[in-house]
């Protein structure tokens, strides 16, 4: 999957599936992509690494940056970084879950904004999915759009990047559907809030995704716990 084109692209690539696909498109779409990881203190945070550094060899991407921001464990607030609050494993419910981690994206798309100046990328692309999220307040299509005013608005003059969000209006079956039209290498992600080794099938992040592969009459490869 080489790469002659000049135009670059930060990715904020998480590990899981919805990141993964988002990055495909844009090395399908002609970008040079420079991948951003993120280290905050998540639970899954070595297995989503793993997840990080497969799908980068997946696609041959060299540019790569994995930022280590603790300070998410300090604030608290978030089942996925607080080891004190359970994950909860009774069903997506209705408002903003406990695992929700305050600001996460505000503050990913920032650190990625700096990282796309540096670079003099012209896109920053981010896989957040409002229709089929787990009520993430930072996880919808208006969200994104302020933080691409304000991210120009804070940057040098020449500096113009565009935020790009592929996913976000897909429900999880599209996103599968697509992500195996695209040979998505998909037994390289981790969507998992509590496991590293195998998923627990019963957070919420496991459970939007097993509906999505069975929506889809797919087969998640990754394994899971016997239920």
């Amino acid at each position: 999957m080489s790469n002659t084109s000049n135009k670059r692209a930060v990715c904020i690539l998480s590990g899981g599936m919805d990141s993964t696909l988002t990055s495909y498109i844009a090395k399908n779409d002609g970008f040079n992509i420079i991948a951003v990881h993120f280290n905050y203190g998540q639970r899954t945070e070595k297995r989503e690494l793993k997840a990080f550094r497969d799908v980068c060899d997946d696609l041959g991407i060299e540019d790569k940056y994995e930022i280590d921001i603790p300070f998410f464990t300090q604030i608290g607030a978030s089942a996925l970084t607080d080891e004190t609050i359970d994950i909860p494993i009774d069903g997506v419910k209705p408002g903003v879950p406990i695992t929700y981690v305050p600001f996460r994206n505000g503050i990913f798309l920032s650190i990625a904004a700096a990282i796309a100046e540096k670079h003099n990328a012209e896109a920053l692309f981010i896989g957040v999915v409002e229709e089929d999220s787990s009520g993430y307040p930072d996880c919808t299509d208006s969200f994104i759009n302020k933080q691409k005013n304000a991210i120009n608005e804070g940057t040098k003059e020449s500096t113009k990047i565009d935020i790009l969000t592929p996913l976000v209006t897909l429900h999880k079956d599209e996103i599968v559907k697509k992500a195996v039209e695209l040979n998505v290498p998909l037994e390289h992600t981790w969507s998992c809030y509590k496991e590293e080794d195998e998923a627990c099938g019963v957070c919420d992040s496991c459970r939007l995704r097993l509906n999505g592969f069975k929506k889809a009459n797919a087969v998640d490869p990754i394994p899971y716990k016997a239920l």
